[in-house]
């Protein structure tokens, strides 16, 4: 059995790399690690959560099935976003959280990602010990159903099966959780603002078909603006289908007719943000955390003068933080990286350009409800435009290339791809990027080029791309 886990959880195409049997045996796996022998003579409890697609509905009872069956009290979530299921783990006091999502990939492909007790993402380590148990299982004379958890399983030590709850108005208490945090960094706007801290804003919110197409509609009519909501009917099979952060058209010619102030998008399970402004002109993760940062800087909030940013950051965001005496940490891709480096050195702002924004004061993981409401409410507080908050930054040309079906192993070992992007760089100089990096959500490379010069970084990504497809 090969690596499971990705950079976020475990994904594939529903019923075929992605089984009911496969998420009901890893189910089981992740309580005999996770689940201890619960606290004060109770049985140990997991959240579960998921997005709306349809596969959702069997993997979830198959998740279900595999917790209750090891002696696991489950607390069923339903259609919920990913931050609420990490925030409610922690809120619920439960041993760990299960949320069934691939984020922002089509709809056939679905996905499972654990959160520790607290809301926190797996370390490495833990999540190689749950592969370890999963292939075990999978390869013993058991396998097919988990039972009872034996000790020749490597059970929890706690008898009886576990008991399934309906906790889907839990959503509630993440909304109140939200709307809180206002009396923040965003301004303090909220508390003692009767009319709401974002009254007077029209903003048209898309949710991608997918978790937030309730709760991202509601919290922002809470937080008192006029909402249009589009991407919010989701059938199962539409999910991120034209529409949420990963296809901006939609939002940008919707906030244009509105005459809307700004856009807020989200993908599946909106633990992304991105935004559009009044004239329909996107706003990437890299603007939004600019904004954030220095809002959180003049409020004294931003901890060591610093953010924490990943290798795929527009070079324009270095430059900006640098003229504002922001230092910026450097990650690889991936929001548990952020989240590491946030914790080592007890920063509170990270992002990525996709549109994950990490708010450590009041979220564990990327949280895109979060990010849209703090970044309304400084555009509120500040009665700045949204377009004139984002000058802070110029966005340098930045050309992506995914390149599928090659050997993702083969990146770091290929001489003539080390050549070809040794070469880019030389050519580039101090005007420009290059990175090349296998994707850890997708069976792809991607390749981006960074430069000045749009149709220099266009002609260097291609052929980084071709060099790419030559390695096999």
């Amino acid at each position: 059995m090969g690596p499971l886990f990705g950079t976020d959880g475990v994904r594939g195409v529903a019923g075929c790399e992605l089984t009911a049997r496969l998420a009901m045996e890893l189910a089981a796996a992740a309580a005999g690690v996770l689940a201890g022998a619960g606290t004060a003579g109770r049985r140990p409890a997991a959240v579960v959560g998921r997005d709306p697609r349809a596969s959702g509905e069997f993997l979830e009872a198959a998740v279900v099935a595999g917790l209750a069956g090891s002696g696991v009290d489950v607390l069923r979530l339903g259609v919920i976003p990913t931050p609420a299921v990490a925030y409610l783990t922690a809120v619920l006091g439960a041993e760990f959280g299960v949320m069934l999502s691939a984020s922002h990939n089509p709809a056939p492909d679905n996905g499972i990602k654990f959160f520790a007790a607290g809301g926190v993402k797996l370390p490495d380590e833990v999540e190689y010990e749950i592969e370890a148990r999963l292939a075990k299982s999978l390869a013993g004379p058991a396998a097919g159903w988990p039972g009872l958890v034996s000790a020749d399983r490597g059970g929890i030590p706690h008898a009886g099966f576990g008991r399934v709850t309906d906790a889907s108005a839990e959503g509630e208490r993440y909304l109140d959780h939200l709307l809180s945090t206002l009396d923040g960094p965003a301004g303090r706007a909220g508390s003692g603002q009767a009319a709401g801290p974002l009254s007077g804003l029209r903003v048209v919110v898309d949710c991608a078909h997918g978790a937030a197409y309730q709760l991202a509609p509601r919290m922002l009519r809470r937080a008192g603006a006029e909402v249009i909501a589009i991407g919010a009917e989701p059938d199962g099979e539409n999910i991120n289908e034209g529409c949420g952060s990963t296809s901006l058209g939609a939002l940008s010619a919707a906030v244009t007719e509105h005459r809307a102030d700004a856009g807020i998008a989200h993908d599946g399970d909106a633990d992304r943000c991105l935004a559009v402004d009044a004239d329909g002109q996107v706003i990437d993760g890299d603007q939004i955390l600019a904004v954030l940062a220095l809002a959180l800087r003049d409020a004294g909030r931003l901890a060591g003068g610093t953010v924490v940013a990943t290798v795929m950051s527009n070079l324009g965001f270095r430059l900006a933080m640098r003229d504002a005496g922001i230092k910026v940490v450097e990650t690889p891709v991936g929001d548990r990286h952020l989240v590491a480096a946030m914790r080592a050195g007890q920063y509170v702002l990270g992002g990525e350009q996709s549109g994950h924004i990490i708010l450590a004061d009041h979220a564990t993981t990327g949280d895109g409800l979060l990010t849209g409401l703090h970044l309304l409410a400084v555009a509120a507080a500040s009665g700045t435009p949204l377009a004139e908050l984002v000058r802070v930054m110029t966005r340098y040309p930045q050309v992506l290339i995914n390149v599928p079906g090659v050997d993702k192993a083969l990146v770091g070992s290929s001489r003539a791809l080390t050549a070809a992007v040794a070469a880019a760089e030389a050519e580039l100089g101090e005007s420009g990027r290059v990175l090349v990096r296998p994707s850890g959500t997708e069976p792809a490379v991607r390749v981006m080029v960074e430069a000045v010069d749009p149709g220099q970084a266009r002609r260097l990504a291609g052929r980084l791309a071709e060099a790419v497809r030559g390695i096999g």
